[in-house]
This record gives C-alpha cells, sequence and structure tokens, in this order.
C-alpha cells in the first residue's frame, strides 16, 4: 500500500473552536469530576467541570480586563500542573494565541520565543522562571507583562475581571473560528532556532472529536489518568484536550521522579508516556527481582508474558502450555506489577519513540495494552496510532479519520487532513519546503503493510550511509541498546566510515543498583564505571545481542562508553528529550577519532 485517507466520523462547525469542546463537557455533565487536585496531606480532591469552567471564565475576564485582546499571544512557561491547562482555555476564552514555552529553556531560547511571536504576556511558575525572563525581556519589545502563578499576581488576575461582562468574555471567547490560530508551538529544534508550528483550533476540536471516536474504551468518563508529561509539548496538551472533551479525569505530576509514589494513591486507569517511562518501570523490576533473589523467575515470568502476548496474534490463541505458565506468573509476578501501577491501569499510550516489540508484547502479557502512536509537532501530535481491537506489535498503527498518509518514492512519510499545521509562523521559505501540495512532509522515513499500519524505521536525515555505500538507519538500533538497565543515550555512528559504531552513555541512576546486584562492592562514580571491565563487558553483551538482529553491515563493531549523562542541561537533549546529534559528535569528537584511529 503506497497511500490511503481515513474519512471523518465526527464533522465540526467550521464557526467553532476549542472553547467550545470544554463548554459541551459542561452542558453534558456539569458535576462531573474532570480533574482532580493534590492536597497539602497528599490526598486528592476533585474538580467538577463546572468548577473549572467557572475558573476559566473568571481568569478570562482577568485578561480582557488587564489588556489582552483577541489575536494576543500570550506565553506559558510552567512544569504540568492543574494551571497549566486552565490558563491554556483562558487564553482562548479571551481570543488569545497560547504560545508555550518549555520551563527547562535558556535565557536565549526563551528571547527567540517571546520575540519572535510577538507575546504581549508571559505566565511563569517560580523565582528560577523570572529570573530568566527578566534577563531577556528588554529584547522583546511588545512583552508588557509578567504573571507568576503561585503569587498575589495570579490571584489578582482572577479579580482583576469582576467588571468584564459575561456578553464581553462571549465576544472574545466566540471571536476564534476553526481555521484560526489557536497555539504557536515551538519545535524542538535539534539544529538552529525553533520553527513555529501554527496550530489552529481546527487541528484541535477535529482532531480530538475524531480521535476520540476511534479509542472509545479509553475515551470516556470512567477512566482517569495521571498526566506527568510536559504540556509543553504538544503531545500531553493534545491529550489533556481529549480528556475535556471525553470526560477523563485527570490528575497531574510536575516531576516523573513522583510517578512511582502516587500511581498506588491514584489509581489510573490509562497513562500516557514515553517509552522511556517503560523501559524504567520494566528494569526498575527486573532489577529489585535480582536483588531479592528470584531473577530467574522474573526473566521467566517475562518470556511467558511475551509468549502469551504473541499467542494473541494467532487466530487460535494461546496454546495451553502457555496459558497454564500465564495464570501461574499473574498470580506471582505479572499482579504486583499491575498493583505497583495502581491496580487499574489497562490502557497506555506511548509516543515520542518506539518502544519496541519485546517491551509491548510484555506489557500487553501482563494486562497493559500499549497503543503506539506517531506525529509531530506539525501534526498537533498524533497522526497514526493503534486501536485497542486491532494492533500489530511493532507498528505505530493506522491513521486516525479526517487523516491521510502516503510512503514517497524515497520512502518519506507524508500526511495530510485536519491535523496538520497551517504552516510555520514568519518563515515561509521553510513552510514551502515542508509540503508537496497538501501533503506535508515529515522527514521520517517508513512503510505502510496491505492493512494500512505504518512502520517506522528512521529519520531521513539521520540515514547513516557507511563508506561501502550501504544505507543504515540508526533509529531501530538504538532503540534496543537504550532499553538495556545500565544504558542512558546510544548515538549510532558511522556516515562515510567503514563499518556503523556507537557512543553510548551509562545512566547514572542504574549504575549502583547493577553493580550492587552484580558482586561490585565498591561505589563508581560514573567516570569509574564507564572503565570497568565488568560493566563493559556487559555493555558488549547488549551490543551482541543487538548485532544479532541486523545484518553485517549494520552491526555495531566498536563503542565507546562516555564518562558523563547526556542530558537536556548538558546540551545533548531537546526538551523532548530527542539526542542533539550534530552537538554530540562535536562534543566528543576525540571519542569519535579513537574509534576509527586505526581504520
Amino acid at each position: 500500500m503506497e497511500f490511503y485517507d481515513v474519512p471523518l466520523r465526527v464533522e465540526s462547525n467550521p464557526r467553532e473552536n476549542v472553547t467550545n469542546i470544554l463548554l459541551e463537557r459542561v452542558k453534558k455533565n456539569p458535576s462531573h469530576p474532570l480533574f482532580s487536585r493534590k492536597n497539602q496531606d497528599g490526598s486528592w480532591r476533585n474538580v467538577t467541570s463546572a468548577e473549572f469552567l467557572s475558573e476559566v471564565q473568571t481568569l478570562a475576564k482577568g485578561l480582557i480586563a488587564s489588556g489582552i485582546k483577541p489575536g494576543d499571544a500570550v506565553a506559558l512557561m510552567s512544569r504540568t500542573r492543574y494551571e497549566w491547562t486552565m490558563i491554556d482555555f483562558a487564553v482562548w476564552f479571551a481570543g488569545g494565541v497560547v504560545v508555550p514555552i518549555y520551563e527547562t529553556s535558556s535565557p536565549q531560547q526563551i528571547e527567540w520565543i517571546l520575540s519572535d511571536s510577538d507575546s504581549v504576556a508571559v505566565f511563569i511558575e517560580n523565582d528560577d522562571h523570572l529570573v530568566r525572563v527578566n534577563q531577556v525581556k528588554g529584547k522583546c519589545p511588545r512583552l508588557s507583562q509578567i504573571w507568576r502563578i503561585d503569587s498575589k499576581d495570579f490571584s489578582d488576575l482572577h479579580q482583576l475581571g469582576a467588571k468584564v461582562s459575561d456578553a464581553d468574555l462571549e465576544v472574545a471567547r466566540s471571536n476564534a473560528e476553526a481555521k484560526d490560530l489557536a497555539t504557536i508551538v515551538y519545535t524542538s529544534g535539534t539544529t538552529g532556532n525553533p520553527k513555529g508550528c501554527e496550530l489552529t483550533h481546527k487541528s484541535f476540536v477535529d482532531h480530538c472529536r475524531n480521535a476520540a471516536a476511534e479509542i472509545p474504551e479509553i475515551a470516556n468518563e470512567q477512566q482517569h489518568s495521571l498526566i506527568f508529561v510536559p504540556f509543553a509539548h504538544i503531545l500531553g496538551r493534545y491529550v489533556a484536550v481529549i480528556c475535556i472533551y471525553a470526560g477523563i479525569r485527570v490528575g497531574h505530576l510536575p516531576d516523573t521522579k513522583l510517578v512511582a509514589a502516587e500511581l498506588p494513591v491514584f489509581h489510573p486507569t490509562f497513562l500516557l508516556a514515553v517509552p522511556r517511562v517503560f523501559e524504567k518501570v520494566y528494569n526498575n523490576a527486573e532489577l529489585k527481582a535480582e536483588a531479592a533473589g528470584k531473577g530467574k523467575i522474573f526473566r521467566a515470568a517475562a518470556q511467558a508474558a511475551i509468549d502469551y502476548s504473541k499467542g494473541l496474534d494467532d487466530p487460535k490463541g494461546p496454546s495451553m502450555s502457555v496459558k497454564l505458565k500465564h495464570k501461574l506468573f499473574d498470580k506471582l509476578v505479572f499482579g504486583k506489577l499491575r498493583a505497583a501501577m495502581g491496580g487499574q491501569v489497562k490502557y497506555a499510550i506511548s509516543g515520542g519513540a518506539p518502544l519496541g516489540e519485546r517491551l509491548s508484547h510484555f506489557f500487553r502479557g501482563i494486562g497493559l495494552v500499549v497503543l503506539e502512536g506517531y506525529g509531530l509537532t506539525e501534526t498537533a501530535a498524533a497522526a497514526v496510532i493503534g486501536r485497542v481491537s486491532w494492533q500489530k506489535i511493532g507498528k505505530v498503527g493506522r491513521a486516525l479519520p479526517g487523516t491521510g498518509i502516503k510512503i514517497a518514492p524515497d520512502g518519506e512519510i507524508w500526511l495530510r487532513g485536519i491535523n496538520i499545521m497551517r504552516g510555520y509562523w514568519r518563515n515561509e521559505a521553510a513552510t514551502r519546503e515542508a509540503f508537496v501540495e497538501d501533503w506535508f512532509r515529515t522527514g521520517d522515513i517508513g512503510e505502510l503493510d496491505d492493512d494500512g499500519f505504518l512502520s517506522i524505521t528512521g529519520r531521513k536525515k539521520e540515514l547513516i550511509v557507511t563508506a561501502g555505500g550501504k544505507n543504515v538507519a540508526p533509529a531501530p538500533i538504538e532503540d534496543p541498546l537504550r532499553a538495556h538497565p545500565l544504558i542512558g543515550q546510544v548515538l549510532v555512528i558511522g556516515d562515510a566510515k567503514p563499518f556503523v559504531a556507537a557512543l553510548i552513555s551509562l545512566d547514572p541512576e542504574m549504575v549502583p543498583v547493577w553493580t550492587a546486584q552484580n558482586g561490585i562492592a565498591e561505589k563508581l562514580t560514573l567516570a569509574e564505571a564507564t572503565k570497568h571491565p565488568a560493566i563493559r563487558a556487559e555493555i558488549q553483551r547488549a551490543v551482541d545481542e543487538v548485532n544479532s538482529r541486523f545484518s553485517n553491515a549494520e552491526q555495531v563493531k566498536e563503542f565507546e562508553i562516555l564518562d558523563v549523562e547526556l542530558t537536556e542541561a548538558s546540551g545533548h537533549l531537546t526538551p523532548s528529550l530527542k539526542i542533539k546529534r550534530a552537538q554530540v559528535l562535536k562534543d566528543f569528537s576525540i571519542h569519535v577519532d579513537r574509534i576509527y584511529a586505526n581504520v
């Protein structure tokens, strides 16, 4: 199959905007708990859809009273929290355009986004954010107001709108139509300044309604979820709007380190996460089993889960022996894993990178269906996703309603439809380059099977061409390596070189756990760990295992273990945790030279 289009399941009114999603939810069930907020004693209290709407409208009136006019850009820089979505909708109710900024952004990045977007105001969360914004506000001529969420500024803004009438609010709220700009979301920026993606109200309204119609098992009022992915990334905000549309109760966590402790308290029914989170869940469970002397039992249980999941894809179903093993390990292992995740989780959505077949089968085998999705900032998050009733593990699913998908002659994935951005903000050249008629060129390489299921094989710009002329996609090699507990990040190299190699960083959280479980008594620094023969041998075993899946020309022949962690703070990852390949190659050129010194 080379291309196909999926027709809309839900038609929307072209006069509508994102605020209609919330108004419809309140009209449908004003007393339904739409959110849960954390109390100081650690418990959670519910917020109804009517209560949330009231807070949004009060804040929107405050924005109007402060001078925000329809079409004005208002920036938002914060960790994931309840107020994020409140501000998002309040700006839309005031007729404005929301401009997210990652809370980890540098002053230079903040300056670029604020000035390029013509933001007239910005919401920030804490003193650190204020310091960074103050450093650059003089270079942002249109920026006139800074509001801090955790301060009197925020409460005063709610009070400021007391004199704004409901009629005036309705005029502002209804000003935007589906075709109008809702948000400018800046790309992560692996090279150069980030580009602003113009996403319209249609990108949210039509896209959310149609996606929800495709996954009714998840998009319903009986579901509740903890969201901890950053809302500055389009995936989190897109899912937040779907949750409001479908009535999914949402709790927020500002830090992924809090997730493990909150899952047994909140009892979510579905999760949204990047593959690294699922990798951590598996790796931690395996290492805990090793610590308790039950490593062999866990590995046998993991294989039983994988075998059971694979059996589900067979028309005859899993064999009797596989079913018996699965039933045994469900009591011994799987039930405990589900309890650690809150005991009620049945579904999850994974995006941002491939999860891998082994982990997908493992989680389905223990009773958690992980739907992989594919999309970009330019496509308002998901354009393709698996269905609960129709999955092909190892593939990211079929296009959503209102979306077209095509594989170009060179293998590039092209997309079109209701969710595609209007263009790049003030960058006509980049917009022209990104489109062929109405098809958006994603830059990713993939394949469609006969059922329209998409497989991702890599990024077009990241393809390695070895000195021998072999084309190698790094991602399929990097992803399974990164799943190893000891490995933090991987960069596969070899462009114009005689063989493929890799730069590998260790996961500093897992190093002490792994060493303790493998008889290494001394406390190793990260630098010491990179040189320890046992750790190098373990990394070699991981490389050998992954190499067995590839042809000789694609196998990693040499690797260097870096003595530092690759992070956003170090300048080697984007805020969405994509690796900055050019920067890594530049900063660790000595390691690259060492790999190829004798060839």
